[in-house]
């Protein structure tokens, strides 16, 4: 990626998608060019933690909302140190952020880090399109990165695919860390980040758990040091079948016995280490407005998504594995795609979603009371 910082540049700026179609509008945030897999998310808020989750990483995020960029960005809503989209598409951005909890205007804010986008394009018309045809590599290009149509085609079709590749260990943490317990500490976790938002281990602060937070590349030995009461493995960004190491490490855990949970990534970590496969969705799930039944209580809850690759697990049976029989916890009401498992032999259990309700919806913050429930029945 290639980027100049202008400020709020209205510069023409170009989008390629890789089967030829292209959008022109202007530029938003920084001038330059950008690559990545073109993915839409259906929030209509919550812009700012969508930016900052490292499971965005190397994707172009097109926002089905219309008007974007109204409540600015401030300090307190990031979900780690840094945006970590590849580009950002928006058809309509606000000319003046108006919140008195901004500090800044979005667009000023992706120029500041480098983040190239498009702003004035028909952005339905660009999810429609992706919905027919599914994600697929896209390029951004402004000022001098503006060449003959033909010569940035090729330049997306040189950038590399999504599919096969491994990305958490260039999101996850290089050195451990903790997170302290709020009030009375109860429990420890162990969490493997493979690219953990801020706000996860603090619903586990929450609920008195002190949070070990471990590189990507940690080993089992490593989870062990910290004597967990349980492990976590987060969500993160990339093809789960390139996973090969974090699947080992899980299964490390399985073998001992420890209370286990999992989210998104952590989700086809699970699955894989069960011994299912993963597959690519046609375009994914983004977004904070996903419908989800939890098969165990009925219950549907609205929940909040980022995955483009899911479980390959049966939905009308249960499996034998080799850490005892699995299920199908939760399924999206959208499309019947595994959306959790758990283990009826062990207590693991994952969801594919966000539970940590940041920017929300709260419908699953119950999860981590599981989990929590889970450590307490291995305790007694």
């Amino acid at each position: 990626m290639t980027t100049s910082t202008r400020g709020v540049d209205r510069t023409p700026a170009v989008l390629v998608l890789e089967d030829g179609r292209i959008f022109r509008g202007r530029s938003y945030g920084a001038v330059g060019a950008t690559f990545g897999e073109a993915v839409f998310s259906t929030g209509m808020t919550g812009y700012q933690e969508t930016l900052t989750d490292p499971s965005y990483h190397r994707q172009v995020v097109v926002m089905t909302a219309p008007h974007v960029g109204n409540t600015g960005v401030n300090d307190d809503d990031m979900e780690s140190g840094k945006i970590w989209v590849a580009g950002y598409v928006v058809r309509d951005p606000a000319r003046v952020p108006s919140s008195w909890r901004s500090t800044r205007s979005l667009d000023e804010e992706l120029a500041a880090q480098g983040v190239v986008g498009i702003s004035g394009i028909d952005t339905r018309a660009l999810t429609r399109h992706l919905r027919e045809r599914g994600a697929m590599r896209v390029g951004i290009f402004s000022g001098d990165a503006v060449i003959a149509d033909d010569a940035l085609l090729a330049q997306v079709r040189e950038a590399p695919e999504m599919t096969g590749a491994d990305l958490s260990a260039e999101v996850a943490t290089t050195e451990a860390y903790v997170v302290p317990a709020i009030g009375e500490k109860k429990f420890t976790v162990a969490a493997v980040d493979l690219g953990i938002k801020g706000m996860t281990p603090h619903r586990m602060a929450e609920r008195g758990i002190e949070v070990h937070v471990l590189p990507a590349t940690t080993t089992v030995e490593d989870v062990y040091a910290v004597d967990p009461d349980g492990v976590f493995f987060s969500n993160g960004p990339g093809d789960p079948s390139t996973a090969d190491h974090p699947v080992s490490v899980m299964r490390g855990v399985l073998e001992r016995g420890t209370p286990l949970f999992g989210i998104c990534f952590g989700n086809q970590i699970l699955g894989r280490a069960l011994g299912f496969g993963t597959f690519k969705l046609k375009y994914g799930h983004r977004g904070i407005n996903q419908p989800v039944q939890d098969r165990t209580t009925g219950k549907v809850e609205v929940t909040a998504h980022n995955h483009g690759f899911a479980v390959d697990a049966p939905l009308d049976k249960v499996s034998d594995t080799p850490y005892g029989r699995a299920e199908v916890s939760h399924v999206c009401l959208n499309d019947n795609v595994v959306e959790g498992l758990q283990l009826l032999d062990r207590p693991a259990f994952s969801v594919q979603y966000h539970p940590e309700a940041a920017a929300g919806p709260h419908d699953a913050a119950y999860l981590f009371d599981r989990f929590v429930s889970l450590m307490e029945g291995q305790r007694a």
